[in-house]
């Protein structure tokens, strides 16, 4: 799934590679926050991020991703176990997100949405951050693990 990561980033360089480093930046510590279980600091950090982020493109889906974030880590530093309100991803996302699996073998839409909005969140830091890149890099691991999760719908061996 190493490799997995690293095409699905290769994928979205065009896309992203144009955001400023210091919008990398606040991706990269909405990214770590959440994976910290640092709920308040990554309420501010998507939002930061949502107020520099355009809406166009995979800048669209980008705030979508940088939405979701924000829900669970709203509904988690409220001790719920799912936000009561969340976006989605749609059609028009599926350029941006890492894994599209069909509605037959998706069997947790919502954390399927989870997952592909951190992995975003990450390839978006990853290209645009070069200060963050060791850093992120550091946390590979914890992305190939969660992608594991989707190894067999994806049908790969």
């Amino acid at each position: 799934m190493e490799t997995f990561l690293k095409d699905y980033i290769e994928r979205l360089r065009p896309a992203f590679s144009t955001l400023p480093e210091e919008t990398g930046h606040t991706l990269a510590s909405a990214f770590f926050s959440f994976k910290f279980e640092l709920y308040p600091k990554t309420l501010r950090e998507c939002a930061t991020a949502l107020a520099k982020v355009p809406g166009n493109g995979g800048n669209a889906t980008l705030r979508k991703a940088l939405s979701i974030v924000n829900a669970y880590a709203d509904a988690y530093g409220n001790a719920q176990v799912r936000p009561e309100s969340v976006a989605r991803f749609e059609e028009a996302d599926l350029p941006y997100i890492a894994v599209s699996l069909a509605p037959e073998v998706n069997e947790d839409p919502l954390t399927l949405d989870l997952d592909n909005a951190l992995l975003l969140l990450y390839a978006a830091a990853v290209i645009s951050s070069p200060d963050d890149e060791q850093a992120l890099e550091e946390h590979r691991k914890y992305l190939v693990k969660m992608l594991d999760n989707y190894k067999r719908a994806l049908g790969i061996q």
